[in-house]
């Protein structure tokens, strides 16, 4: 399974703010130099975490973003699933667009949404917090 660069960025993101001592400001321009991406890629992300609460944005002269939540609240899981746009994996995952011929006897369909049960639950076991235990190694490649 392949997450898509919304995504990838939204955790990113996450990882940076975290790694940020005592939950300091940041802005989008440093992230997007930091992992040499698009600042209008990464506005329209931090955007969206902003509706969800994972990021604060505080507007104004000495404004910026930082977490709006704690890094022990934000799990990793709830992260993707409200970033990925489609967890369809095949087409029988979703009954309006299906129309394999096999599908009402087919395993595999079975066998793939165990899979993706699977991801999603290890995926559930982790915080942004067990992400970015390592923050003096993060703070040093990122800043």
């Amino acid at each position: 399974m392949k997450l898509t660069n919304y995504t990838d960025f939204s955790l990113r993101v996450l990882i940076y703010l975290a790694s940020r001592e005592n939950n300091e400001l940041s802005n989008i321009q440093q992230i997007a130099d930091v992992y040499g991406i698009s600042k209008n890629h990464l506005t329209k992300v931090i955007y969206h975490l902003g509706k969800r609460g994972y990021v604060e944005t505080i507007r104004g002269r000495n404004g910026g973003i930082r977490l709006g939540k704690s890094p022990e609240s934000i799990n990793i899981g709830e992260v993707v699933r409200y970033t990925e746009d489609d967890l369809v994996m095949v087409e029988c995952f979703d009954p309006k667009k299906n129309s394999c011929i096999i599908s009402p006897i087919c395993s595999l369909k079975h066998v793939l949404h165990e899979a993706l049960t699977a991801y999603l639950s290890v995926l559930d076991r982790y915080t942004l917090n067990d992400l970015t235990q390592n923050k003096d190694a993060l703070r040093e490649l990122l800043l």
